[in-house]
């Protein structure tokens, strides 16, 4: 189907019938007025092209909001990864000090002594933790079960807690 008159105003008249209802939807999902209206806004962008594709949803404030809420959603997911990595990111000046690197060795020594220390399971979890994957994905890499890697996990940490300890003491 082609777009047409009709197409432009079926968008305006969706515009106004549910703009300000899903604008209001999002502002509580994101609690950021800002991002509701972003998210609003490629909301409809996304209703023109289906439209303009010939594809006209049955229910087009059904699918505004479904959408709208898929958005925000996506959203969340974006910033709580983004969250999750801002310590990563390198900040020009603010070099280490020779004493901090150097405390910071002695540790990644004695940290390397005690990982030695453990079993090859438990080494191979705690560092699969360290590295950012999620215990199911831990389960799957070492062939336990989920609980079972719970498990296995919080009794390494508790053993390198405490050859750490050991060594900090000796």
């Amino acid at each position: 189907m082609a777009p047409g008159p009709g197409h432009e105003q079926l968008l305006e008249s969706a515009y106004a019938a549910h703009a300000d209802i899903l604008r209001r939807r999002l502002t509580v999902i994101t609690r950021d007025p800002s991002s509701a209206e972003d998210l609003t806004q490629e909301a409809f962008t996304r209703l023109v092209v289906e439209v303009r594709a010939g594809r006209i949803p049955d229910d087009i404030g059904g699918w505004l909001h479904r959408v709208g809420h898929n958005l925000a959603m996506s959203r969340g997911r974006r910033l709580a990864v983004a969250d999750r990595h801002r310590c990563d990111i390198a900040h020009p000046g603010n070099a280490p000090s020779p004493e901090t690197l150097t405390l910071e060795a002695e540790r990644d020594r004695g940290l390397r002594a005690a990982l030695a220390e453990l079993g090859p399971t438990d080494q191979r979890a705690l560092i699969l933790a360290a590295n950012g994957y999620r215990g199911p994905e831990i389960a799957r890499f070492i062939g336990r079960t989920d609980v079972a890697t719970r498990t296995l996990l919080c009794r390494a940490r508790s053993k390198l807690r405490g050859l750490m300890l050991e060594s900090s003491a000796g």
